[in-house]
């Protein structure tokens, strides 16, 4: 007998406060997009799974191996085992299916493209074999098969965003059990867009671990693993002696302390509908990053900076009306703003006159996360 086609999606995220404090157990501030990846699913009663999409080649996968594979290292392929993995040693079933996959959700945008598809498989292993596992579970088994089997060293907020939808402040005090507390947004008269500069993320993997090893040497210092752990009136104090490190690691070091405390009162001024200190927060946020954090450029290639540009234009043109950060890991990417209405097009206009065509996502919040969607009425 026929297995009937069931459906699931995962929605993209984006961050709105809280630059690079998740990786040290910091806050930040997210939330699921209204961009997705779904996929029409059917249980085939083995372990392969089998997928196939219009941007990947049908791929096959044997889910009794379960094994790091180098030679899958940076693909698709890795996260499916990745996640498969987490789950069996966890105790939760799993199994094969067949699937065909979709997206709208732009690749390299910072709209965490491939969290949601990790996401999406959990959610999947969930709904076909009833594994009795949270949304914040879910995330961890797919910064998991990030981690160790695709090979990249994120943090747990992307994940965390997709898997339980809306706006959330998660907070990555305790790493094995992170909170999540939803924020009710009261910001009218306001869209949020994410620009795509197209700046190469080619060889930026040592800035990126450089914003982290320089954090955590100051964490060091005081005999501690991260940040959080520190007191910002003994760093304050040890500031002199701490130049050993070097003066960016302090600067950096200041970011997370600001931007940390920034998250709370970020989510208070949307929580209370005081548009104009949410927005005044987020610029805050942005001038953190570019003169303390410093990822809009790569020092290695300072002739590209893109983001740089993106966001000087954005402050030309919103001026006190809006608001314009960094987003996500920097150096290269994608800028958020918070455009008034009144000006979208305007905005819209003059940032595709320079970044091209389309570089303008326009995105609301999904209150849903991972799911399984009813498609019964349609079928």
């Amino acid at each position: 007998m026929a297995q009937t086609t069931r459906y699931f999606s995962a929605p993209g995220r984006v961050e709105i406060g809280g630059n690079h404090t998740d990786h040290q157990r910091g806050r930040v501030l997210a939330a699921a997009i209204d961009l997705s990846i779904t996929a029409a699913v059917r249980p085939n009663g083995s372990n392969i799974l089998r997928f196939s999409s219009d941007l990947l080649p049908k791929q096959e996968l044997d889910l009794t191996d379960l094994s790091v594979r180098p030679d899958e290292k940076g693909t698709s392929a890795a996260m499916v085992r990745g996640v498969a993995a987490w789950f069996h040693e966890k105790g939760y079933p799993y199994g094969g299916f067949d699937a065909e996959i979709s997206s709208n959700i732009p690749m390299g945008t910072g709209l965490s493209s491939s969290a949601a598809f990790e996401v999406l498989i959990g959610t999947i292993f969930k709904g076909l074999f009833g594994a009795n596992i949270s949304a914040m579970e879910i995330a961890q088994a797919g910064q998991f098969a990030e981690n160790v089997y695709f090979g990249k060293p994120c943090g747990l907020m992307d994940q965390a965003a997709s898997s339980f939808g809306g706006l959330n402040v998660f907070d990555f005090k305790d790493p094995q059990k992170p909170t999540a507390t939803p924020i009710e947004a009261k910001l009218s008269g306001y869209v949020m867009c994410v620009v795509d500069t197209g700046g190469s993320h080619a060889d930026l993997t040592p800035d990126y671990a450089a914003c982290t090893n320089e954090m955590k040497a100051v964490a060091a210092h005081f005999g501690k693993m991260h940040l959080r752990e520190v007191s910002e009136d003994a760093f304050y104090a040890s500031i002199r002696e701490l130049r050993y490190l070097g003066d960016r690691a302090i600067l950096r070091a200041i970011h997370f302390f600001d931007d940390h405390q920034r998250v709370e009162k970020q989510a208070d001024a949307l929580e209370n509908g005081d548009s104009k200190g949410f927005l005044e927060l987020i610029t805050a946020s942005g001038r953190s990053s570019f003169a303390l954090l410093q990822n809009v450029f790569s020092t290695a290639n300072p002739q590209e900076q893109s983001l740089t540009l993106a966001l000087t234009l954005s402050e030309r043109i919103l001026a006190d009306k809006g608001a314009w950060r960094v987003h996500g890991g920097g150096f290269a990417g994608t800028i958020l703003a918070f455009v008034p209405e009144e000006v979208k097009e305007e905005y819209q206009h003059q940032m595709e006159a320079v970044f091209g065509e389309s570089c303008c996502h326009f995105l609301n919040i999904r209150a849903e996360g991972g799911r399984e969607e009813d498609r019964s009425s349609s079928s």
